[in-house]
């Protein structure tokens, strides 16, 4: 690795699996040092013994604990160069049937998750004139599918959040942005792929085979290939970059259909 963001104080978020944990890993393997923050202690542990990160177990649904976790990172460093805010929950729902519960955990976790990291790290970042936001979104901000009524609109939230972050904190040196992926080998991915098997009587395997036809390249993401996007957008690399939305789907929303064979 090139150490691209060799020394950048981190804080990932919804770190203990899935993309986050690949950031993780990614972040360490080019010289960052990075807080790991999660709800499944056992997994974060693994993952700092793994990579020499430090594992934070925290709730982003819990402002104190959030605060707590930021300004312990600030004093322990003098500083938090970069935030990835990972932590996000999906729930099937229909706009019909939706229950309030349901939409008011998925908004409190993927918007106000974000929403609460970003308020506790900005001052940090201001002080610094300097600071990388990367929110993990999704193509479902923009697609509109059924049964994500709940995950879509906080989606679309995140992305319009970002945005009003960019536009305010840029003059102080602050960056903040989006990345979109599409479908990608996760365990919430495997989740949805296994009750949309089961409803057309097939496997996990070939709910993904079947899926892969919709997707120019003909394949699902890796989460390494997601954490590979999230560098760009936290290294300097992308120090013109801000308000932006890195959508990496494979090509799944250009009409591949619509292609000669």
């Amino acid at each position: 690795m090139s150490g691209r963001i060799a020394g950048k104080v981190t804080l990932v978020t919804g770190a203990a699996s899935g993309m986050g944990a690949a950031i993780v890993r990614r972040f360490r393997a080019e010289g960052a040092s990075v807080h790991a923050a999660g709800l499944q202690p056992e997994l974060l542990a693994a993952l700092a013994r793994d990579t020499g990160a430090s594992a934070a177990p925290c709730d982003v649904v819990d402002d104190g604990a959030v605060r707590a976790l930021v300004d312990g990172i600030v004093r322990a460093h003098g500083r938090l160069d970069v935030v990835v805010n990972a932590a996000g929950i999906i729930h099937e729902d229909d706009g019909a049937t939706i229950e309030d519960a349901v939409w008011r955990q998925t908004l409190e976790v993927n918007l106000g998750g974000a929403m609460r990291v970003c308020r506790a790290a900005l001052p940090a970042m201001q002080r610094q004139r300097a600071g990388a936001i990367v929110n993990i979104a999704s193509v479902a901000a923009f697609n509109g599918s059924a049964g994500m009524a709940s995950y879509a609109a906080s989606k679309a939230g995140l992305i319009a959040y970002t945005r009003t972050l960019a536009n305010r904190y840029g003059a102080e040196g602050v960056r903040a942005n989006c990345l979109a992926p599409g479908w990608v080998r996760t365990p919430m991915s495997e989740m949805e792929m296994r009750a949309a098997g089961d409803a057309r009587g097939i496997d996990v395997e070939a709910a993904f085979a079947a899926l892969t036809e919709r997707i120019a390249l003909r394949r699902i993401g890796t989460v390494e290939e997601m954490a590979a996007c999230a560098l760009f957008l936290a290294s300097d690399e992308a120090a013109f970059v801000t308000g932006a939305v890195l959508v990496a789907d494979g090509g799944a929303r250009v009409p591949a259909s619509a292609r000669a064979p």
